[in-house]
């Protein structure tokens, strides 16, 4: 359960963590109406810094454009609101949770006339898949469970009701005691796992599935494109056979939530040598580095809280 903060942002407004509700007749309790991004906040050296902030608002209003859903807030504005939330709630570090829904109004599958409402919440959060995921791995199974296909629900869009899916997928791995599931997609392909990009390891080169194998467009996946570019190391976007997961030298995942995070076995197959290899720890140090501020950032994916800052800094 995430720890209350002071403050959570509405509409332009802060109000307290507890007054932040919605009736339960809206059309996203329903109709599974909403956007979404996950961001997180590091803390650095020179303060509390936001992780890809203007990559993460583009995203989302992506993410609404294509259900038709309009915020009515700009993406400066939607970025300056979220430096400021962890700024009124006085975080070094936290992880960051927009939500667009579509409020009280009319009942009916048809949206058009219930507002849009938006929110932002921030809370202290943890590593997703345990504090010695990332060192240790993890083990997976692939699941029974196919990835939507992308003439059924958009899998550019980070919306709420593409987590259903994730969902089946995420429960069916537990209950079969894995920390998570991978699953295909409609053509029998690898896709993804319930919330996070994947990448192989062959022979030294990375491989990771194409944006039409049904995966989100991830912001943590496109890092690790930029820092496989700069650390030379050939990464190449391409289909994946399921076969190639129980061959690979290496396979990790990526995402806000996950970051890194090693794969240690796959269905009871070990990984190469069941622990994390080293193009992982070569792109986690890498990025760890940046994200802590302990390398340059010389990307400027970092925004600091403490400065007034607009959405492309």
């Amino acid at each position: 359960m995430p720890k209350p903060t002071e403050k959570i942002w509405h509409n332009g407004q802060f109000i307290p963590w507890e007054e932040a509700r919605i009736h339960i007749l809206s059309h996203v309790v329903s109709y599974g109406s909403c956007v979404f991004e996950g961001i997180r906040c590091y803390a650095t050296p020179s303060g509390p810094a936001i992780f890809r902030l203007g990559d993460h608002v583009r995203r989302m209003l992506d993410s609404a454009k294509i259900y038709r859903m309009d915020l009515g807030f700009s993406a400066e504005q939607l970025a300056e609101a979220m430096v400021e939330l962890v700024r009124v709630n006085n975080l070094e570090a936290c992880y960051l949770r927009p939500i667009a829904i579509r409020g009280y109004g009319e009942m009916g599958v048809h949206p058009g006339k219930n507002p849009v409402e938006v929110y932002i919440a921030c809370w202290e959060w943890g590593k997703y898949l345990g504090d010695e995921a990332l060192t240790q791995g993890v083990d997976v199974c692939v699941s029974s469970w196919t990835r939507i296909a992308p003439n059924t629900l958009p899998a550019l869009a980070k919306a709420a009701a593409n987590y259903m899916n994730s969902q089946l997928i995420k429960m069916e791995a537990v209950t079969n005691g894995y920390a998570e599931g991978i699953a295909l997609d409609a053509n029998g392909y690898v896709s993804e796992g319930s919330g996070e990009n994947l990448f192989l390891v062959r022979d030294g080169k990375i491989l990771t599935p194409p944006l039409g194998a049904s995966v989100l467009p991830g912001i943590t996946r496109d890092t690790v494109f930029q820092l496989a570019r700069d650390l030379e190391i050939p990464l190449t976007e391409t289909l994946i056979p399921r076969e190639m997961l129980y061959i690979a030298d290496e396979v990790f995942f990526t995402g806000t939530a996950a970051e890194i995070t090693p794969i240690r076995s796959i269905d009871r197959i070990l990984v190469g040598s069941g622990r994390r290899g080293p193009i992982t720890e070569r792109l986690q140090k890498a990025f760890f580095d940046i994200v802590n501020g302990i390398a340059p950032d010389s990307y400027g994916w970092l925004t600091p809280v403490r400065q007034p800052v607009g959405v492309n800094s």
